[in-house]
């Protein structure tokens, strides 16, 4: 396997030793260029890295004015938005150590982030939020500070603006000796894992490991200065965090979104942005939206082949054809541009993570001309260690390791990982640490290979491996993505352990079922509904028997079940991240499942 050696950090960035210097850092480098944009009305309003310096310099000196002191937790729980990257960063400048909470967690949830890092002060978002902690604050000892994003008059509660206020009694002095005082193997943040498999996990990340990945990131210039990334991933998520991290760190615009899934697509369109960092679901509903009106099938797959063909002969420097530039002008005047209107029209490189996506739904992109690569990593690896470059990708594979990281598979398939970016363990959890790193290697839990050229591939999840009772290894991310290109089926959960035969749980797309119950003459737009309908029940049957053409019949479906209603993180079922809990959909849908076995 290909060892690569350690990643140089990008000429524009702050040259930091910490996340802690870097924000004082990128202010004075940057200075009068846009760092954070954000709708407030129906106007876009920037705030410049001067602004955003001064910003987090009295959010940090308010924060020490009630007591947090280096060391400290100090958990986040709000929306992606700029007071988000306030809150991060005044945290970070007292070397204390940032705790994300999902926006999305139940009241519960939020207890146990909270309880299990001993959180001295939480910031949160609004009334919404407050009452999750209300809820629960009897068992939280360790919590004494609660602040607030947006105006509340409570006796306890401190708004973020009066913060600020206490911020600006303090001397640019103090800061700059808190600042100073923070090292690189001081602990930056615990950020806890999904839970797909049990109780969530604090990861223990130190500056150290950030400053790695940022130089890692930097050296693949995937954020470049003065561009701008669109940002609606929640910052209690590794991804998000490391581009809210890597375009500070490099003079980039971070554009935030308006906190509505409804308004991802409006948003793109508006900030035009040349980088969107996203998750697989949301490139599925955007593929969805640009092939509604597409011509037949047999069409739409001949211009992604041309596309394709044409797009690679340009890749590698090789002249097209006059025919085949005539027939790709054509098809780009019809269709690929209207494609590329949705991103806002500037894209040059989206990215999807944390989840598989279909080969199919990356080359539709790359022939309309946005490039969407895949790269891969966990917060274990401090968000990434593979990477697919604009220059050097290969659809259905995740890329080759970042500068120092190597990647190696183990005897049992199990993808290794070793680097300067690999976490410092699980906090009060030395069993799992000991389980996950061995030797310096982190067992990743994904199967995988590695190709011939240095491509890493994901196959499946070690827990998620299928052995059906004829001894038979089955991996179902591939048949879920297939089935889920089907624009009206929004997830689908394939299910067979130890049985004789494989089975699915597929759920109906809300947005798209209604219009197309009413071009059917259907007399209900309800899912709950539409699922006992016989002809629902025929358009399945006919996407489950077009995915089974694809495999052997080991692998094929033999039965489904079309749920009522859609899968969701409030009902349980999905993480923050969207990803499938598989082990509370297979037991609260237990009497489904044996159901078809029956």
């Amino acid at each position: 396997m290909e060892v690569r050696t350690a990643g140089t950090p990008s000429a524009v960035a702050t040259g930091s030793r910490t996340l802690a210097d870097l924000i004082a850092l990128a202010a004075r480098k940057h200075a009068t260029m846009p760092a954070l944009r954000y709708k407030q009305g129906d106007e876009w309003l920037d705030v410049s890295y001067d602004e955003l310096g001064t910003i987090v310099k009295e959010v940090a000196l308010g924060l020490a004015s009630i007591g947090i002191e280096r060391g400290d937790k100090v958990g986040i729980l709000a929306n992606t938005r700029p007071e988000w990257t306030y809150a991060d960063f005044g945290v970070l400048c007292l070397g204390a150590t940032t705790v994300p909470v999902y926006q999305t967690n139940s009241a519960e949830e939020c207890e146990y982030v909270l309880a299990h890092s001993e959180a001295k002060a939480v910031i949160l978002e609004d009334d919404t939020q407050l009452a999750k902690i209300r809820e629960v604050r009897d068992r939280l000892p360790a919590l004494e500070q609660i602040v607030s994003m947006e105006p509340i008059d409570a006796d306890d509660v401190i708004t973020l603006d009066a913060l600020r206020v206490k911020g600006r009694g303090g001397s640019d002095e103090e800061f700059e000796q808190r600042v100073a005082a923070v090292q690189p193997s001081d602990v930056a943040t615990y950020i806890y894992t999904s839970g797909t498999t049990g109780p969530p996990k604090g990861c223990v990340i130190d500056h150290d490991n950030w400053r790695n990945m940022l130089d890692m990131i930097e050296a693949e210039d995937v954020l470049v200065e003065r561009e701008v990334s669109y940002l609606f991933l929640p910052l209690a998520h590794a991804f998000a965090r490391l581009i809210e991290l890597g375009a500070i760190d490099v003079g980039a615009t971070i554009a935030y979104w308006e906190r509505d899934p409804l308004k991802i697509i409006p948003n793109l369109m508006e900030v035009k942005p040349t980088y969107f960092p996203s998750v697989p679901r949301i490139f599925e509903k955007i593929y969805s939206l640009a092939t509604a009106h597409a011509p037949d099938k047999a069409e739409l797959e001949q211009a992604v082949k041309l596309g394709v063909e044409v797009r690679e002969l340009q890749r590698h420097g090789r002249e097209v054809p006059p025919d085949l530039q005539a027939a790709f002008d054509k098809a780009d005047e019809e269709m690929y541009i209207k494609v590329r209107a949705i991103f806002g029209g500037n894209i040059k490189q989206a990215v999807t993570g944390a989840a598989p996506i279909a080969q199919e739904i990356l080359e539709f992109f790359y022939a309309c001309g946005v490039l969407v690569l895949e790269g891969w990593g966990m917060t274990e690896t401090s968000t990434a260690a593979t990477i697919n470059r604009h220059d050097d990708f290969k659809f259905g594979s995740v890329g080759k390791p970042f500068p120092g990281v190597e990647v190696r598979i183990a005897d049992d398939g199990e993808i290794l990982v070793k680097g300067p970016n690999i976490f410092r363990g699980y906090y009060k959890n030395d069993d799992a640490t000991r389980e996950t790193i061995v030797d310096e290697w982190l067992h990743t839990g994904d199967i995988g290979r590695i190709d011939e050229d240095g491509f890493v591939y994901i196959t499946g999840r070690k827990k998620d491996i299928i052995i059906t009772a004829g001894g038979k290894n089955i991996t179902p991310a591939n048949l879920e993505n297939w089935l889920k290109q089907n624009r009206y089926i929004s997830q689908a959960v394939v299910y067979g352990d130890r049985r004789p035969y494989l089975t699915a749980l597929i759920t109906l797309d809300p947005e798209e079922i209604a219009p197309w119950a009413e071009q059917q003459d259907l007399d209900t737009p309800d899912p709950a509904e539409l699922a006992q309908r016989d002809e629902v029940q025929a358009m399945v049957q006919e996407a489950v028997t077009g995915v089974n053409g694809r495999v052997g019949p080991v692998e094929q479906i033999k039965k489904f079940t079309v749920l009522p209603h859609d899968l969701s993180q409030e009902t349980g079922e999905l993480t923050p991240t969207l990803k499938v809990k598989r082990n509370v959909v297979y037991e609260k849908y237990a009497t489904a499942l044996d159901a078809m076995y029956e």
